[in-house]
């Protein structure tokens, strides 16, 4: 087990969670899946517990913990592309599995798990400063899906 997991909550679908980002991202795979030993407040012996998983190289461990906590925006993955084809393809297996679109760049999966698809070019304009990152972020801030093409015209001028 690593020293830092990071812990994610579900009401009882860790694994199709772990399974789906698996599938959908590079460095991603479901490592194990422990089923509970007894009956437990929200579970019954034998349902899945909690399921060990990497994300694009992050190592996570998903509980099936019932409804009493739900997800939220004050927690997001972010994952950082290298072009258009990339954003869309990450973008279109989140939002088009159930997920919902948000504002400049964000989006939820279908568990409520918010998720930062960030193409290189925006985070490069943010940090280059003065007028260009201005301009990189006042198109962002029109987005739902980061449209790459508008973002590299931004800091053109």
């Amino acid at each position: 087990m690593q020293k830092n997991t990071i812990c994610l909550w579900y009401n009882k679908d860790a694994e199709a969670a772990a399974r789906f980002y698996s599938e959908s991202f590079p460095d991603s795979v479901v490592r194990a899946v422990h089923r509970a030993p007894s009956d437990y407040p929200t579970g019954k012996a034998g349902d899945v517990l909690t399921v060990e998983f990497t994300v694009a190289g992050i190592p996570c461990i998903g509980l099936n913990g019932g409804p009493a906590f739900r997800h939220n925006e004050a927690f997001s993955f972010q994952i950082a592309t290298d072009d258009q084809e990339e954003t869309d393809r990450y973008w279109n297996a989140i939002v088009g599995n159930g997920g919902q679109e948000s504002a400049c760049g964000w989006c939820k999966d279908r568990w409520g798990i918010s998720w930062q698809i960030t193409p290189r070019v925006l985070t490069e304009a943010l940090a280059a400063g003065g007028d260009e990152a201005k301009r990189a972020f006042e198109v962002m801030m029109t987005m739902k899906k980061i449209d790459v093409a508008a973002i590299k015209a931004a800091r053109r001028g």
